[in-house]
């Protein structure tokens, strides 16, 4: 038997030997059996194009209310336009979201899920709302979302959009700062 260090190596090599295992392992099955499907993703891609072309008469009708006016040329009750434009955006997503729960996805996946991401889409207006009042109040600070988990909603909602290919479904990034 050999000396104290040298017993001390050997199961650090061991230890060492059985850690990069472990980490090949991992990456094996990441790259060769773990699922590549998005954790959102439904299975009824006709209702996700028409959701999304509805999204974008949404999206179009934003773009159409856009006021490109620094605040400061806007006047002394440019926060009271400024929330009142925001009133009439968040009305456009209203509406989407009303037109979107008129009919669900036909598979059970999409059924269970699509109402959750509406869920969170109301959230996301009541931030919108509460923002606008804000603003009317004459106190002007930049736009706070709600976040879940430590990412702001709006984040969560993009994802699925994306996830199910309803790109123009991902939440107006016309608050952002």
């Amino acid at each position: 038997m050999g000396s104290v260090s040298e017993v001390m190596r050997r199961i650090g090599t061991l230890i060492l030997s059985v850690v990069c295992l472990a980490i090949v392992a991992m990456w094996v099955y990441a790259f060769g059996f773990a699922s590549k499907e998005a954790v959102n993703k439904f299975g009824d891609e006709a209702w996700a194009a028409s959701a999304d072309a509805r999204c974008l008469v949404a999206k179009n009708e934003r773009l159409a209310l856009a006021d490109y006016r620094l605040i400061s040329d806007a006047g002394p009750d440019a926060l009271v336009q400024r929330a009142e434009l925001i009133d009439r955006a968040t009305d456009t997503i209203e509406r989407m979201l009303v037109d979107l729960r008129a009919s669900l996805p036909s598979d059970a996946k999409g059924q269970a899920i699509v109402p959750l991401w509406l869920a969170d889409y109301d959230i996301y207006l009541d931030d919108r709302r509460a923002y606008a009042d804000v603003l009317r109040n004459g106190v002007n600070v930049p736009f706070a979302e709600s976040t879940f988990e430590g990412l702001p909603l709006s984040e969560k909602i993009a994802t699925f959009a994306g996830d199910n290919r309803m790109k123009n479904c991902a939440p107006p990034i016309d608050l952002s700062v």
